[in-house]
């Protein structure tokens, strides 16, 4: 006897749906609406219904998603969707601590009290309260800076790039620059100094060749239309080996014996000796205006740990001309990172708590025994979660790991860290089972980002100083998706 066949869904026709005025009627949606305004809602509303219609005509529309109830609980989910933002706080269990993609340096607690309390209200961004008259925003944070590098003057846009970019315009637009050919970089997103050079209006002037360049190739390529000589520190990467450059003492008394300014670009810049807390040491903004550089520019939120922003420190008359070009206001911070700039500049005011106070240099300076034991802390309970969510498709494992310091500083060092490795138990198919493991983790409410390596998932715990952030949120990737 043959068993008759299985009866079909229902499903749901066109007219089964409500017009948009029915639909706004309906409780939750009245709850939405009052909660939200109409223009949102309808908007949203009328999108659902255009896309449940286009699937009943299709009829693949289950009778059950046109029933009143359905239709409002989707419509929340709509609302609460395009209301989400699309920037969001994650783990970065990359292993590289300042990670230009998940937002470089952290703040600090004061930084990020000091930004509420300003913008809670009007602030004093361009207003002098001494003589009630208009102020300088730059005024905010240049005594700072000068008091940390020992510059006679300081000036701040809102990246680095920008204070290349003002800096090479305002004193040799329509002139030439000398460069070593050994450090025209390229930084992240293709942006090259030969490219800087040229929407800063200058002629680029390259000397030496990739890895030697001698202070008689800067001689012998100045002239009367050279207006700058530049150094280029190549942050995000090293050569090595049969290798010369001309530092700037060397090449201060050159440019400054013809009446040229010395620009030095630092990129990372770093604020104190970073070999104080068992790190390698970077070029500090100090020595180069020591050794007679005019202009040096720095990044905020690289390894000084602070906001995006660009510094420019030097002397008066340099930094007078890059201040006075009319790009600058173009360029200039907002009181946003400019508020979170200068708490962040007055923490390196107090040089014995810095590796506490300030959250980059805490974690580049994190003692190994503290990482390792969050591993193992998290361990069994990440093991669990994989067994309730894809059953025994993955074993954890405590290794030793390798990170660094990242956003092209120090690019050779590395920094002996400690973490998970997360491997497919299967014989196959190994990479399709950590790209989804890897997918699972970024779906979870505080998104879990790690990195994949010789058939493993990594996760490097260097920045991860609660555990509970992690393992409270692992019950998650059990529900489906």
């Amino acid at each position: 006897m043959t068993a008759p066949p299985s009866c079909p869904l229902a499903t749901a026709r066109p007219q089964d749906l409500p017009a948009l005025d029915r639909l706004l009627r309906q409780p939750g949606a009245a709850a939405l609406l009052a909660e939200h305004g109409h223009s949102l809602v309808a908007g949203q509303a009328r999108a659902l219904l255009a896309e449940r219609r286009a699937q009943a005509v299709a009829g693949q529309l289950p009778a059950s998603a046109a029933q009143p109830d359905a239709l409002a609980q989707a419509l929340a989910a709509r609302v609460a969707a395009r209301l989400a933002p699309r920037m969001r706080p994650v783990l970065n269990l990359t292993g590289t601590v300042i990670h230009t993609n998940l937002g470089r340096a952290l703040l600090a607690d004061s930084a990020l009290q000091h930004l509420l309390a300003v913008m809670q209200g009007p602030n004093n961004l361009e207003y002098d309260l001494a003589t009630g008259a208009r102020g300088d925003r730059d005024s905010i944070v240049e005594e700072l800076l000068c008091q940390l590098t020992g510059a006679e003057a300081a000036t701040v846009v809102n990246n680095n790039a920008a204070a290349v970019l003002l800096t090479i315009a305002a004193l040799a637009r329509g002139r030439e620059v000398i460069v070593s050919r050994g450090e025209l970089v390229e930084i992240g997103g293709a942006f090259r100094m030969p490219d800087v050079m040229e929407s800063a209006g200058a002629r680029l002037v390259e000397v030496g060749t990739t890895n030697r360049t001698h202070p008689h190739d800067y001689e012998r390529a100045i002239n009367e239309r050279t207006a700058l000589l530049m150094k280029v520190h190549t942050s995000n990467y090293a050569v090595q080996g049969f290798t010369r450059a001309v530092d700037e003492a060397t090449l201060a008394p050159i440019a400054h014996a013809r009446g040229l300014p010395l620009a030095s670009d630092l990129g990372a810049g770093a604020l104190v000796d970073m070999s104080h807390w068992g790190l390698p040491r970077e070029p500090l903004p100090q020595d180069m205006l020591a050794a007679g550089c005019d202009v040096v520019s720095f990044s905020g939120d690289k390894l000084l740990g602070g906001p995006q922003a660009g510094l420019i420190v030097g002397t008066r008359e340099a930094v007078a001309r890059i201040r006075q070009f009319p790009m600058k206001r173009a360029l200039r911070m907002s009181k946003l990172p400019l508020a979170a700039l200068e708490a962040t500049l007055a923490l390196y005011l107090r040089p014995e708590r810095l590796a506490q106070d300030l959250p980059t240099l805490r974690l580049l300076t994190r003692p190994l025994p503290a990482i390792e034991a969050t591993a193992r802390a998290v361990l069994p309970v990440l093991q669990a979660a994989l067994n309730v969510a894809f059953g025994e498709r993955y074993s954890v494992q405590c290794v030793p790991l390798q990170g660094q310091i990242g956003s092209g500083s120090l690019p050779v060092e590395r920094l002996p860290s400690a973490g998970l490795a997360i491997t497919p138990t299967g014989k196959s198919g190994k990479g399709r089972a950590l790209d989804a493991l890897a997918q699972a983790l970024r779906r979870l409410p505080r998104p879990v980002i790690g990195r994949i390596s010789q058939d493993q998932l990594l996760l490097d715990m260097r920045c991860l100083e609660d555990a509970t952030q992690l393992t409270a949120q692992l019950g998650d990737l059990a529900l489906p998706h």
